[in-house]
């Protein structure tokens, strides 16, 4: 759900309109206990692209059974999924890098993201000098967020909140674009069960 959700909502708003840019994701694992968790996919795109979007495209901005809160200034879509953790990760593709999620057996749980192949999926078309800087403009301080959360971090790349309940690595679209983001490959987090 996470890595394909997210790069086939950005990837069709790219492709149709140009505006993903204007959009901020973040992809959010939830541990709940060894079995099961919480998924959520939040995205956020400035009012006036929402509504060009809307204008413009046959692609919904969200999806049905997702909830969808428009204010003067944003349009935000939440998708939330809960249950086993093999439910919240599915792909179409089973070449497709997913999330894993694995209880290590001594209380804790291990969230992992691909983000290689993000970086990868997201560089693969090349674009010329002017579509370049057209996604320059669109892209600039816009980011896909990668967070785990559900208890207390004990070990991660990413970088761990204030609380110590949950680790996010934030990535600029515009560096996932271009092929310039500094990423590892992969991004996890082991949380301590509550």
């Amino acid at each position: 759900m996470f890595h394909s959700t997210a790069i086939r909502a950005a990837g069709a708003l790219v492709l149709t309109l140009g505006l993903a840019g204007c959009i901020d994701v973040t992809m959010e694992i939830e541990v709940i206990d060894e079995a099961n968790g919480r998924g959520t996919v939040t995205m956020v795109m400035d009012r006036e692209f929402y509504d060009m979007s809307t204008q413009q495209s046959d692609e919904p901005f969200c999806e049905e059974d997702a909830e969808l809160t428009v204010t003067e200034t944003e349009a935000t879509c939440v998708s939330v999924t809960e249950g086993a953790y093999a439910d919240l990760i599915d792909s179409d593709d089973p070449n497709e890098p997913v999330p894993t999620v694995v209880a290590q057996g001594d209380g804790t749980v291990r969230v992992t993201f691909p983000t290689a192949s993000l970086a990868e999926d997201m560089a693969e078309d090349e674009m010329d000098a002017e579509t370049l800087a057209m996604m320059q403009s669109f892209f600039e301080g816009k980011f896909m967020t990668l967070k785990a959360s559900g208890g207390e971090v004990v070990d991660t790349n990413m970088v761990i909140a204030d609380d110590g309940m949950s680790a996010s690595l934030q990535i600029p679209f515009l560096g996932l674009m271009t092929g310039e983001a500094d990423v590892p490959d992969e991004a996890f987090a082991i949380i301590r069960l509550n």
